[in-house]
């Protein structure tokens, strides 16, 4: 499709005022692993149950309390230290994973769930539950139900890739807070992950995001998807990741700072960052107190975004800003952009 483009000010007041933005609207790849032969669907041992109705778009999630962000599990992201992609994310080669069909509620605390291909929606209640070398699909469609995975107790998700089977303008990855993501590969989705306070997204792949031209979310307008998305929540860090949105998608990250909350300690640290309008948007939307503790260091830039690499408010500044620099030729990415 042939994507409007408004210039000057007002592409500026646009990208602020989104909550997300386009991705690519192909299917997405077969999975990494492979589905055991032969194995009838079964549930776990875990609470089989349908997800409760989320809110939608662009709602706002309920504030975890201010904890330090989680520290990942040395040895076990999968990662090799390079790009993070296809081959190094998800379900590692050769995994044979149990299909089991049906949404899935795990309300056990401490409990590991791993090797299976979840055919339908997945909710988290209990702490600490890991979820690990699996696929999750999703179910059918339905916009009561806003990601394939939803956490509202905690959660380590690693090794694990989410690619719903039906896609549509209501549906995310990953929501919620208190949630380590190592590893992991998102796709299909409108928004890759809605991340409340305490979130660590690490070693990870967000790409090939589904654009549609009709969201009720929008207003019947088009969806607007970033990889990560999150509003006045504190402590996320986003570490060595690649994150694509393409020409078409509004941020890599978009902070939306309200009236309900007050974002701190937000880190984007040596990641491969590409597409949007600004690929990192800190958008002060309201309230008293502007963002603070923003550290954004050592990045790679790509040359999809059609504005700029950053835009902050002019009540927003960087705490730390050094290293960022363009991909494909290594030359400093310019100061931030500024707009109300």
């Amino acid at each position: 499709m042939v994507q409007v483009r408004v210039v000057g000010a007002v592409v500026l007041a646009i990208v602020l005022g989104v909550a997300g933005g386009c991705g690519g609207s192909d299917p997405p790849p077969e999975a990494t692993g492979t589905t055991a032969p032969g194995v009838s669907p079964s549930a776990p041992t875990a609470t089989s149950a349908a997800p409760s109705a989320e809110p939608s778009g662009t709602a706002k999630m309920g504030r975890a309390p201010a904890t330090a962000t989680p520290t990942p599990k040395s040895g076990t992201s999968g990662s090799t230290g390079g790009k993070p992609g296809a081959s190094n994310t998800g379900v590692p080669a050769g995994t044979k994973l149990k299909v089991v069909t049906g949404d899935q509620t795990y309300a056990t605390s401490n409990q590991v769930i791993s090797g299976l291909d979840i055919r339908g929606y997945v909710r988290i209640t209990g702490k600490n539950v890991t979820l690990r070398n699996s696929i999750v699909r999703g179910g059918a469609k339905r916009c009561n139900s806003s990601s394939v995975i939803s956490v509202s107790g905690s959660a380590r998700i690693e090794r694990t890739e989410i690619r719903p089977t039906n896609p549509n303008a209501c549906l995310d990855g990953v929501r919620g807070g208190n949630i380590t993501m190592v590893g992991v590969n998102i796709h299909g989705v409108v928004d890759g992950v809605k991340a409340g306070a305490n979130v660590l997204i690490q070693d990870s792949y967000i790409h090939d995001l589904s654009f549609f031209a009709s969201d009720p979310n929008q207003g019947g307008g088009e969806t607007h998807n970033d990889a990560v998305q999150s509003f006045g929540d504190r402590n996320i860090t986003l570490r060595h990741n690649t994150l694509s949105v393409g020409s078409q998608g509004n941020a890599a990250w978009q902070v939306t700072q309200d009236d309900g909350g007050t974002a701190t300690n937000l880190r984007v640290e040596n990641n491969w960052l590409d597409g949007g309008g600004c690929t990192l948007n800190f958008a002060h939307k309201g309230g008293p107190t502007p963002m603070t503790g923003i550290h954004v260091v050592g990045n790679r830039f790509g040359s999809s975004g059609f504005d700029c690499p950053i835009l902050i408010s002019t009540q927003t500044r960087l705490t730390t800003n050094s290293g960022n620099v363009f991909a494909a030729n290594g030359k400093p990415i310019p100061a931030p952009a500024q707009h109300d």
